[in-house]
């Protein structure tokens, strides 16, 4: 069974895991309680071959000591530290870590997983690219050993870091370069957060462009989300009357939980194939040689239906109408990860993916990829390959569930805008003598960065221009 070490970066990433650890945990059978309190229940009654389920523990937990036995004996008191989980912490500032030290998950992580330090970045990508990455890595590179030797099986590395600070962009994308230095043959999963328009870090724009270029060399696939996105998202789910009483308590108690549980999910679905059986399994490598047609063109749009918040409600989906309409959901621009529509008119698409989970037949999949087919458009060598994938394990609280990766031209346009971005600070070198004076860092940099975003730009929109060549047979005369 693949395994997968979490890496976490910054104030954003730590977030996004104290929502990740109890929803994955969630998958598992073992539900956290609401108070606070240090005791787990099992939920068995959502799991229809639950043997299948704990096989799969050990693709994101390890059992200390040897034990290779899990059941529930072993993993029902986290206070014994009888599960650890396969993670690295990483943040310059230890106000969000201490959480995971002193919360009622603390006996989950192992004290050397963690990287903390005071005061934190500065919202500088320059001290936490250069200054802190050059302080810390060989305490990261000890860290992440330490989390390497207690996998059999490594599949890759899962990195969430937003991009608009300090420490997760330039801190963040230094540990994806020391990941790719020392684990080269090992898949690099990033999943990032990109600042809304109304970002109140004033060097942002530095910060993402920096760090995006870093992204474009280094990760192997990046899944990105947008803050405005995932915000519009949650709004439109705490309308629903099903979901007012979750959404009235956490908007008072956890203001950004059901926004990094929306990015949960999603990490939770992408890696379902690979930790789970099913009749069509997709592993994680099946997707990157399916999806990245070209080795920078690596962005990739995602979206899942349904889109659930903290705490998940039984959801029964039956008949090929519902099926259908879990497609439908997982194409609307609303349920996309990132403002920007991969299906808009004049973008193509390099390469799709549909990855289910639970109970959706093979016709009813046949039958709406024939549908997609005829509303997208696709490059010469693309429309008639569809990466498709089943999972026999649903997500905890439903019967069904779908995640629809794409990898569309239409994300140029997010280069653009990141470029703009910068252009408008940059052009007046507003804030640079921060990141000149940072020993490492030269002005050089912003330069050959923005060279680099505009050019993955245009590679997406030659790719979105090239037509198919039509050659008449020879005619002898």
């Amino acid at each position: 069974m693949s395994q997968f070490i979490t890496v976490q970066v910054g104030q954003c990433g730590n977030q996004i895991g104290a929502a990740f650890w109890p929803l994955a945990l969630h998958e598992y059978g073992i539900q956290t309680s609401c108070g606070g309190v240090n005791l787990l229940k099992t939920q068995r009654d959502h799991i229809k071959n639950f043997k299948d389920v704990l096989d799969a523990f050990d693709s994101f937990f390890y059992v200390p000591n040897g034990r290779n036995n899990v059941s529930f004996n072993t993993i029902g008191d986290l206070n014994e530290a009888k599960v650890k989980a396969r993670a690295i912490l990483v943040d310059m500032e230890d106000s969000v870590i201490s959480r995971f030290k002193q919360g009622p998950m603390r006996g989950l992580f192992d004290q050397t997983c963690f990287v903390a330090n005071y005061p934190g970045s500065g919202n500088n990508w320059a001290i936490g690219h250069y200054t802190h990455g050059r302080e810390y890595r060989n305490h990261l590179r000890n860290a992440i050993r330490l989390s390497a030797e207690k996998c059999d099986q490594l599949h890759g590395f899962i990195i969430v870091h937003s991009l608009g600070g300090g420490t997760g962009s330039g801190l963040g994308t230094a540990t994806l370069k020391l990941l790719n230095d020392d684990y080269p043959l090992v898949d690099r999963f990033v999943s990032c957060v990109y600042p809304a328009g109304s970002s109140d870090v004033v060097t942002a724009p530095y910060n993402v462009l920096l760090s995006t270029h870093e992204l474009v060399e280094h990760a192997t696939c990046v899944f990105p989300a947008e803050n405005k996105a995932l915000m519009e998202i949650c709004s439109a789910q705490m309308e629903k009357k099903e979901n007012a009483d979750q959404a009235k308590y956490n908007a008072i108690c956890k203001p950004y939980h059901d926004i990094n549980s929306v990015i949960v999910n999603m990490l939770l679905h992408l890696t379902s194939g690979s930790r789970f059986s099913g009749n069509l399994n997709v592993d994680m490598n099946e997707l990157v040689t399916n999806l990245v047609a070209y080795p920078q063109l690596h962005y990739i749009f995602s979206s899942v239906s349904p889109v659930t918040l903290t705490a998940p409600t039984r959801s029964m989906v039956q008949g090929s109408k519902m099926f259908d309409e879990l497609f439908t959901n997982a194409w609307a621009r609303n349920n996309q990860l990132i403002k920007v529509d991969p299906l808009r008119k004049g973008s193509v698409i390099l390469g799709a993916a549909h990855i289910a989970r639970g109970n959706p037949s093979l016709t009813d999949i046949r039958r709406n990829i024939l549908r997609f087919q005829s509303k997208a458009d696709f490059t010469p060598w693309s429309k008639d390959i569809m990466k498709v994938g089943l999972c026999s394990v649903p997500p905890s609280g439903h019967t069904a569930s779908l995640i629809c990766l794409l990898n569309s031209s239409a994300m140029s346009s997010v280069f653009k805008n990141i470029v703009h971005e910068f252009n408008r600070l940059y052009q007046k070198k507003a804030h640079t003598h921060h990141y000149i004076q940072i020993e490492g860092f030269e002005e050089g940099h912003f330069e050959e960065s923005r060279e680099c975003i505009t050019s993955l730009a245009q590679q997406y929109t030659e790719v979105q221009n090239q037509k198919p060549m039509n050659i008449s047979r020879l005619q002898l005369i």
